[in-house]
């Protein structure tokens, strides 16, 4: 979706990966993402070919990629087609402007970095545990000035919109911190665990 009245250039954010055993051996890119269902407070996890990925309904047909450095990155394949470790950090309850520090819900981008830090952090059992990596590793997340009749619009007409797992003070100042791929994508560079 267009994000560019919040000074985003990115809306939603999935993981690639090169599967060497798809295709009879021939391989193919596949990638790993959250969706909610159209508009639901409900979320699911997905494992897609690139055509899939990028054939649904696009606002603009136009993607971002950071590579992950090679100690990250070589994990990645087996691990990523372990359904197992795709779910051990999938929070169903969706929430689109779900604040990343704490656990009630869970948006797209938020499964994806949380994810990340598993990946990067074998010890990593939890949703806990991965912000508590996260922060220790300065992942900052987007704050977004959100006026009090857009949230209560917003709270009022949609399932997958909530505000109440925000701190309250901030929320009621307007800014609603959450994850975006912008904020993924700057952090990944800034922490040098992307090239």
């Amino acid at each position: 979706q267009d994000l560019g009245q919040y000074g985003l250039r990115y809306s939603h954010l999935g993981i690639a990966y090169h599967d060497e055993s798809a295709l009879g051996g021939r391989g193919a890119w596949r990638v790993v993402h959250k969706l909610n269902q159209c508009g639901s407070s409900r979320s699911t996890l997905y494992r897609q070919g690139l055509a899939e990925f990028f054939g649904d309904g696009l606002y603009a047909h136009e993607a971002g990629v950071v590579v992950l450095k090679p100690a990250i990155a070589a994990r990645l394949p087996e691990r990523l087609k372990d359904d197992s470790v795709l779910t051990a950090l999938h929070e169903p309850r969706y929430n689109m402007l779900a604040y990343p520090w704490s656990g009630p819900y869970q948006q797209s981008n938020q499964w994806a970095i949380e994810t990340l830090a598993l990946l990067a952090e074998p010890a990593i059992i939890s949703r806990a545990a991965a912000r508590d990596w996260l922060r220790a590793h300065d992942y900052r997340p987007t704050t977004l000035q959100i006026s009090p009749l857009t949230r209560l619009g917003a709270r009022v007409s949609t399932a997958h919109i909530s505000f109440d797992d925000h701190p309250f003070g901030r929320r009621m100042a307007g800014q609603i911190d959450t994850v975006t791929v912008d904020s993924v994508f700057d952090w990944l560079m800034r922490s040098r665990f992307g090239e």
